[in-house]
């Protein structure tokens, strides 16, 4: 059955000059958009292609693939605005609607906006910005330290909200997030908790904290050696300068030196770190 909206493999029918039919099942005949079809095909190739609706009220495919398809969420931006809504662009030749109904504030031209894609009353694709009509609060059938895809789409108090596999909400910790997060960024992640109420609690990294204390530990070495055995940073830095520096937490940072120096491998001193020469020891 073919999913609108959506990318789906269909078998070449027909082939007249540049004209390609494809087989649409109940849907009948299905015409290949594209002003070239793709090199060398005939009829009983299988081709992937991504089906809609156009503004004719006919089913088209097209093997261009859009950057986001319907049921997923993704940051687009905005190309133009009109009496029906904004356009957004998403990788076809003909912008996507996100009708006024389904905005939040204000869109500005040339800003980009996180939106999921559904199809209207009218089987044809759009944009919202109502992702809470679509986002679930509690998910099931996870389980922690599973692997995700996630979304960024707020920012909180708490941290980042994110969405999991464009279908759940998910909170990314400020205490347990060291890397710089922007609204839209599509990044992976894991599953930390799920909560006794099926809500999500995720993580970047799965690393286990002995492991990443160890790990830091050996990077501290290695940069204090490639800058000469010193490092203008201590227990007391800004956690953006140690994370720019190390990629890792206050925390972990904090625990990696004061192992080096039980160690003796390093000297805390008032603004730095500085390598103990081992050969004097």
């Amino acid at each position: 059955m073919i999913e609108l909206g959506k990318l789906n493999t269909l078998t070449i029918s027909k082939q007249r000059d540049t004209e390609v039919y494809l087989d649409g099942g109940e849907l009948g005949e299905i015409a290949l958009a594209d002003k070239e079809p793709p090199a060398n095909c005939q009829v009983g190739d299988s081709l992937p292609v991504f089906v809609y609706i156009d503004g004719k009220n006919q089913t088209i495919a097209t093997s261009q693939i859009p950057k986001v398809q319907v049921d997923e969420v993704a940051s687009l931006k905005c190309v133009s605005l009109s009496h029906a809504g904004a356009f957004l662009d998403w990788g076809l030749p003909k912008d996507l609607l996100l009708p006024f109904s389904e905005q939040k504030g204000k869109i500005v031209e040339g800003r980009s906006y996180v939106v999921r894609l559904f199809l209207d009353e009218n089987n044809r694709i759009a944009a919202t910005m109502m992702l809470d009509d679509f986002i679930q609060d509690q998910a099931f059938y996870y389980k922690d330290g599973q692997a995700v895809e996630l979304l960024i789409a707020d920012e909180t108090d708490l941290g980042f909200k994110a969405v999991v596999d464009n279908q759940y909400w998910g909170v990314l910790y400020k205490s347990e997030t060291f890397q710089p997060l922007q609204k839209g960024q599509k990044l992976s992640g894991f599953i930390k908790k799920v909560r006794p109420d099926n809500k999500l609690d995720l993580i970047l990294s799965q690393e286990k904290y002995g492991q990443k204390v160890d790990a830091t530990s050996e990077k501290i070495l290695a940069v204090l050696e490639k800058r000469g055995g010193y490092v203008a940073l201590t227990d007391k830095s800004a956690p953006e300068i140690i994370y720019d520096t190390f990629g890792v937490s206050k925390k972990v940072f904090k625990q990696a030196i004061g192992g080096l120096y039980k160690q003796r491998r390093i000297v805390i001193e008032e603004a730095g770190i500085r390598l103990v020469d081992q050969t004097q020891s």
